[in-house]
Order: C-alpha cells, then structure tokens, then sequence
C-alpha cells in the first residue's frame, strides 16, 4: 500500500491505462509512433489473454482435470481433433486438419442454422402472421397502444413494412403506379432500419468514448499522482518532437536531391 492508501497495482494501472488511451488518440491527429505502440500493444495482449484464457478454460477445465481427476477419458477424441488442426503448419501432415476442420463446421453449421432460422426466420413469420384485431368476450376490440409491441396498430404497421419491403425486392413487375408507391414505402422502412442499426453502433461507441473520458477525468485527481494532464503533456512534447524530426528529413532529402 502507498502513503495515500493506493495499492501499487492500481496507481500503475491508471498510468498505463492514461496512456494508452492518450496514445490511441493521437490517431486523430495523424498516424504517429504513439499510435502504433498503443495498437500493437492492444492487439497483442488481447491475443495472448485470449490464448491463455482459451488454453485454461479448454486445455485444463474441460480437457485435463476431467480426464484426470473423474477419469473421463473419452475426451482423448475431442482433444486428439483439437491438435489435429495444428497439423496445418506441418506440410506432410496438413491433410490431417482437415478431418478436424470437417468437424468444426459440421457441428457448427448443425448448431446455428436452426438458430438461424428460428430467429430470422420463425420470428420473422411469426410478427407478419400476428391478429390485427383482438378478439374478447365483448367481441372485436383494437388496440392503438404504440409503445406495446403487440398491439394492434403495431402488427398493421408491421405487415405494411414486410409486405412493402418484399415488394421492393421483387423486380418481375415494373415499379409504376401503385407498385412504385409500395416499393417507395419499402424504402421508408428500410432506411429506417438501416439508420435505427447506424444509431444504435454509434451510441455504443459513443458508451466507449464516454468510458474512456470517464476514465481520464477520475485519474487525473491527485491520489494518482496526475496521470492525465502528465502523461497529455508528455505525448504532446513527444508528437511535436516527432514532427520537428520528419520536418528534418523532409528537408534533408529536399536537399540532398537538388
């Protein structure tokens, strides 16, 4: 524990997670040294954590300490398939991955195209084919409740959406007429699809930023030495010091050429 009651593990996580971020966003100025140390130390962490995790949570959890410890060594096949694929680095061998590859995307295909097709599919059926009437004791009733998903007003908007979008996509009649009104209503909804899934990426990348300058702000108080306003000064000298150099050189070839 340091004097201001801050474990070492975590003011020197504050620094480097500073300056990793203040790194990673240099790149609005321009590509820079900073940048390339930021993203390579980005990329090559997260491979080696997820090897590590992977080699843990398969190697040892489900491959070593079952077989071991409840002699359940029937896993030999699946573990015997896994090294397998690594046979691909070995020329004379290759051929054996592809037994293992076999499998891989023979269980994977099995696995998600059901899923697929319930999801994109069955759902998707499952709205266009919903009443747009409610049938009660008091006899037909309809519901104009937009904020409920299963209203009535909400399964009409629905099957107007479905049947215009595939209208739009149907291109053995000429779109004219009532045809082009309907092909231009699928369009509607489409760009209103397609910007509801734009806005959605750019909030949570937005969520990103927010967490990183959430960041930023709590480190550079004084119980973490001030990492942030150090380390934002220390990256600006860095960066117009690296310009000044690439001025250097220009120059230099500049006149080493005439």
């Amino acid at each position: 524990m340091l004097a201001d009651g801050l474990p070492l593990d975590v003011l020197i996580g504050a620094w480097v997670a500073t300056g990793l971020t203040l790194f990673i966003y240099t790149f609005l100025y321009r590509d820079n040294p900073l940048f390339k140390l930021g993203e390579h130390l980005y990329v090559g962490i997260s491979v080696g954590y997820s090897i590590v995790i992977t080699v843990y949570a398969v190697g040892v959890k489900l491959l070593w300490i079952p077989m071991v410890e409840k002699g359940q060594w029937q896993l030999l096949i699946p573990a015997l398939l896994g090294l397998m694929i690594s046979a691909r680095f070995f020329p004379r061998i290759a051929w054996l991955a592809r037994i293992s590859f076999a499998f891989v995307v023979g269980f994977g295909a099995g696995t998600i195209i059901p899923r697929l097709i319930s999801s994109n599919v069955l759902s998707q059926l499952e709205d266009t084919i919903s009443p747009l009437v409610t049938m009660t004791a008091s006899g037909l009733t309809y519901t104009m409740d937009f904020l409920d998903p299963k209203s009535d007003i909400n399964n009409f908007i629905t099957l107007i959406g479905v049947v215009s979008v595939l209208f739009y996509f149907f291109f053995s009649v000429e779109h004219r007429g009532v045809g082009q009104a309907i092909a231009r209503t699928g369009i509607m909804f489409l760009m209103i699809a397609f910007g509801a899934a734009f806005g959605y990426t750019v909030m949570s990348r937005m969520s990103l930023l927010i967490g990183r300058f959430d960041d930023l702000i709590m480190f550079s108080g004084a119980e973490y030495g001030r990492p942030t306003f150090v380390l934002l000064a220390l990256t600006v000298v860095v960066l117009a010091y690296w310009v000044y150099r690439e001025k250097q050189a220009f120059r230099s070839t500049v006149e080493e050429k005439s």
